[in-house]
């Protein structure tokens, strides 16, 4: 089952305009759930973070139709876990990059199925020779805008890598393609600034929420990358897989000892199940 534009429908083919703007300027934003028996982890962080973008980039959409849409499609997945995304593209418009004067939105929503095998996959990750460009919207919002990380992650696994490893236009560390980094450096949990081409992920915010909860000083500052080769740990945090430790860069082994990953881990186990009802990796 599929929501487009507030109707469900069995079928994953939809008449879409081809003048729609995601498609053809990727033009639009989206977020990713984690969704366990019908209810939506953080779903309130997920929908606050599109909404900023959204206001940010000037793409108009009332919060009521989100919530709509993914209740209806929500309400179909009955028990199991589920990855459920959520895309906004400012819908048709005239040839060119303006901005249409009567903007329509095009809401999609569709779940694919989770397995507990993603959470704490041990990564390798290499550098890419793709920058992140910590000036840009797309660095800081999750847009459609995805060439730059498909083109870095095909770069990494042909160099035997699990993910690329992005640094900004300074030369600092910046994620993976599809996450977020921290490194225990000197006994604190470091991540990157937003400010240095990093996403305000959601499980970011979570793990920098449940640190202080434990006790674990952390710093979001910026990381050099000889930093990572001597930090005691480091991960790399998204909404799917939660954390995956690393375990290599470039080829050279990355310390895994500090422990912190699992311990942070195990309460956010703990967080979803009393959003969601149960721990999704139970079985």
């Amino acid at each position: 089952m599929i929501v487009f534009d507030g109707h469900l429908q069995e079928s994953r083919v939809v008449a879409f305009d081809v003048s729609d703007r995601g498609l053809l300027l990727a033009d639009g934003l989206f977020e990713t759930f984690l969704v366990v028996d019908g209810i939506a982890f953080r779903r309130t962080a997920h929908l606050d973070r599109m909404m900023d973008g959204a206001a940010a980039l000037g793409l108009t959409i009332e919060r009521a139709r989100l919530d709509h849409d993914l209740d209806l499609l929500l309400a179909t997945l009955g028990a199991g876990t589920s990855v459920v995304r959520l895309t906004l593209t400012r819908g048709p418009g005239a040839r060119g990059l303006a901005r249409p004067a009567d903007p329509r939105p095009s809401v999609l929503v569709t779940a694919t199925p989770w397995s507990s095998d993603l959470v704490f996959r041990r990564l390798r990750l290499a550098t890419t020779t793709i920058r992140r460009n910590e000036t840009s919207p797309t660095a800081r919002f999750k847009t459609l805008a995805y060439v730059d990380a498909i083109a870095a992650l095909a770069e990494a696994e042909t160099r035997g890598a699990d993910d690329a490893l992005f640094l900004n236009g300074a030369g600092r560390v910046a994620s993976t393609t599809m996450a977020n980094l921290f490194a225990v450096v000197a006994g604190r949990l470091v991540t990157p600034p937003v400010t240095d081409g990093v996403l305000a992920g959601t499980t970011r915010g979570l793990v920098l929420e449940v640190a202080a909860a434990r006790g674990i000083t952390t710093e979001v500052r910026s990381l050099e990358v000889d930093e990572l080769f001597s930090a005691e740990e480091v991960f790399a945090t998204n909404a799917v897989r939660l954390i995956s430790p690393v375990v290599a860069l470039d080829g050279k082994p990355i310390g895994t000892a500090s422990g912190r990953a699992e311990m942070i881990l195990d309460e956010i186990g703990a967080r979803i199940a009393a959003e969601c009802g149960r721990e999704p990796r139970a079985v």
